[in-house]
C-alpha cells in the first residue's frame, strides 16, 4: 500500500504520534485533536480489539481507508465516498483574482473561536477545540471576522494534507480559497514534501478550484464513520 492509502496511520505512528492515543496495533488522535483512528495497512483481528479499546465499548471513530474489510461486530454509522487528490507538479500560475488585499494571517490557539464559529458555518469537515495543533492554518480577516481559512491535518511520512478550506458565504468567488491553498502548498514545499487534500465526491465547487490550481485525483477513498462493540 501507498503511504497516502493508510495516511491516518502514517500520520498518528509518524509526526502526529505526541498527539495521539497508541496501542501496539492501532492509534486514534486525542480526542479533542480530531475524530480520526487508524490501524496497519495489513490489519489483523488484534489490531480492530486494540482500536476498540481505544475507542471506547460504543464509541465512533473515524477511518480513512480504500480497502477497508469492517468487522461484523463493528457498525457503519456514516460512509462518505471521498476524492484524494495530490499536487505533484507545479501550481497553475497564479491569476492575481483575488478581490480583496487583506493579509494572509496565521492562526492559533487564541484564534479558535473564531475558526470554529466559521467551520460552524460553511461546514469544511471536522474541526475541534484543538485540530489547529495539526499543523499550520492561515486565514483572512475583514470588518466581520475571520471569513475564509484553511490548515494542515494528516502528516504521513513525506506529505501533507490541506484541509479545513472554507470562506464564509457572504465572501465566496473572490479567490480566497486559491490564496490560501497557495500560501499552504509554498510551505509545504519548502519542507520538501508533497500536498494532497480529501473532498468528498459531490463537492464539485471545491473540485474545480483544485483542478484549476494543478491537483490531480489519486484515489477515491471512502471516509467511514465507525461504532465499536459494546
Amino acid at each position: 500500500m501507498h503511504v497516502l492509502d493508510n495516511a491516518v496511520w502514517h500520520a498518528l505512528t509518524g509526526p502526529h504520534a505526541t498527539l495521539a492515543e497508541h496501542a501496539p496495533n492501532a492509534a486514534r488522535y486525542e480526542p479533542d485533536v480530531s475524530v480520526f483512528g487508524g490501524i496497519p495497512d495489513d490489519a489483523t483481528p488484534e489490531a480492530w480489539d486494540e482500536l476498540r479499546a481505544l475507542t471506547g465499548p460504543g464509541g465512533v471513530v473515524v477511518v480513512t481507508r480504500g480497502d477497508l474489510k469492517v468487522p461484523d461486530d463493528w457498525s457503519v454509522v456514516r460512509n462518505l465516498p471521498c476524492r484524494q487528490m495530490w499536487l505533484l507538479g507545479e501550481l497553475a500560475p497564479d491569476p492575481g483574482a483575488a478581490e480583496t488585499d487583506a493579509p494572509v494571517l496565521t492562526l492559533g490557539a487564541g484564534d479558535v473561536p473564531e475558526m470554529l464559529a466559521l467551520v460552524g458555518r460553511t461546514k469544511p469537515g471536522p474541526f475541534l477545540s484543538r485540530t489547529v495543533e495539526l499543523g499550520t492554518y492561515v486565514g483572512v480577516r475583514d470588518g466581520r471576522g475571520l471569513v475564509a481559512m484553511a490548515g494542515e491535518r494528516f502528516h504521513p511520512p513525506g506529505f501533507t494534507e490541506i484541509s479545513a478550506v472554507c470562506t464564509d458565504s457572504t465572501r465566496r468567488g473572490r479567490g480566497l480559497a486559491s490564496r490560501l491553498v497557495r500560501v499552504l502548498v509554498a510551505g509545504i514545499r519548502a519542507r520538501e514534501e508533497t500536498p494532497f487534500l480529501n473532498l468528498t465526491q459531490e463537492n464539485e465547487p471545491a473540485r474545480r478550484i483544485y483542478d484549476a490550481l494543478g491537483f490531480e485525483t489519486r484515489a477515491l477513498p471512502d471516509v467511514v464513520g465507525l461504532r465499536a462493540p459494546d
